[in-house]
């Protein structure tokens, strides 16, 4: 499955650069979550989070912490990495700056563009990150900094807090 997805991402960039194209398209490749136990897919298997906990619709890390890989040639160095806590709902806000545009109504959503161009002194961060599920029972998570609580279930269930610089694995 990894194979097939890198030979469908080579083609696309491939297209891209047969077309001239290349130098003036920004590539996104994320997820909106963690490995999922549908189909009997068994994540454990392939140890698809590592030392995370949690899974697809469960709101530990494992769940919903996702990689993110940005090519823009010419603008982002290759090879750079960040540590910027960002969330999907930052993506919109993302493009419209990229596109040199802004956005009509306000969201929730902080452009990371000044990140992808290096320029992380300049970068907005989000106060905290805020989930909530309404699957299995009803559960929320609220992170800030280090810092995260997870409430299962939502409003009424015991709050568990952890320091994710000591504790990646949420245990």
């Amino acid at each position: 499955m990894v194979t097939y997805l890198d030979d469908m991402v080579g083609q696309v960039v491939e297209r891209l650069e047969k077309h001239g194209l290349i130098e003036d398209t920004v590539i996104f490749f994320t997820s909106d979550n963690g490995p999922h136990s549908e189909a009997g897919n068994d994540p454990r298997f392939f140890d698809a989070n590592g030392s995370l906990t949690g899974i697809k619709r469960v709101l530990y890390d494992g769940g919903i912490r996702v990689p993110m890989i940005v090519q823009w040639p010419g603008k982002i160095k290759s090879g750079s990495t960040t540590s910027l806590i960002s969330g999907a709902v930052d993506f919109m806000a993302t493009a419209v700056d990229i596109a040199g545009d802004s956005l009509e109504v306000p969201t929730n959503g902080i452009s990371f563009l000044p990140t992808l161009l290096g320029k992380s002194r300049q970068q907005k961060r989000h106060e905290y990150l805020y989930w909530e599920f309404y699957e299995q029972g009803s559960k929320q998570a609220i992170r800030r900094d280090k810092w995260k609580a997870v409430r299962r279930p939502m409003l009424t269930g015991p709050i568990e807090v952890y320091d994710l610089s000591n504790d990646i694995a949420e245990e």
